[in-house]
């Protein structure tokens, strides 16, 4: 099974310097001119069999475009949402960092501010990962488009890396990831292309 990990294109909350998370923000005239290129990219080298997508507005605004060229459904699952940041969605940085000040060493399963867990935040990556790989057929291609966060949990997950070791993967606007599974064996074929927006 091939699949294609995408993170939206650029949103209004990049530009108002906000905490955007579960903050549901439309793309911009940019992020809908990368996300077009994107889908291009895609449909000149592989044939998609299976679209999923976040509900939230810029990443579902991404996948369309790969759902009209591909004349494919998109499945829409709660599951690839950003990480729930609770209370500081849509709050601009500063503000946020004052009334919400970080928390260090929050045990795994404990959230502050209206947040999710770090505990749960990767149960829904384990979970949505394992339902896309058992839901397609082994020589499938299936694309996903999702949010940065979310990207670094589905990383952890499709590699078994524990929830104890922090690593993230940096993803930039309708930025490519592709991983291949064959049998038991995987493989990272490349990762954060955005050849299509150079």
């Amino acid at each position: 099974m091939r699949i294609l990990i995408i993170r939206h294109g650029e949103s209004e909350a990049d530009l108002l310097n906000v905490c955007e998370g579960r903050a549901d923000f439309n793309l911009t005239q940019k992020g809908h001119m990368q996300s077009e290129s994107m889908s291009f990219w895609i449909k000149d080298r592989y044939t998609v069999d299976k679209i999923y997508c976040s509900p939230l507005k810029r990443a579902y605004q991404t996948a369309l475009y790969l759902s009209e060229l591909f004349n494919l459904p998109l499945n829409i699952d709660e599951q690839l949402m950003e990480f729930n940041n609770g209370l500081i969605a849509g709050l601009a940085r500063d503000d946020a960092n004052e009334k919400y000040p970080f928390v260090a060493n929050l045990p795994i399963h404990m959230s502050v501010y209206g947040q999710e867990s770090k505990l749960e935040f990767r149960y829904r990556a384990d979970s949505v990962l394992s339902k896309i790989l058992s839901g397609n057929e082994p020589n499938s291609t299936v694309v996903v488009v999702s949010h940065g966060g979310m990207i670094s949990q589905l990383f952890n997950s499709f590699m078994n890396i524990p929830l104890s070791c922090s690593v993230q993967y940096c993803t930039g606007d309708t930025g490519i990831h592709e991983w291949v599974l064959e049998g038991k064996d995987k493989k990272i074929i490349y990762s954060n292309s955005c050849h299509h927006i150079l």
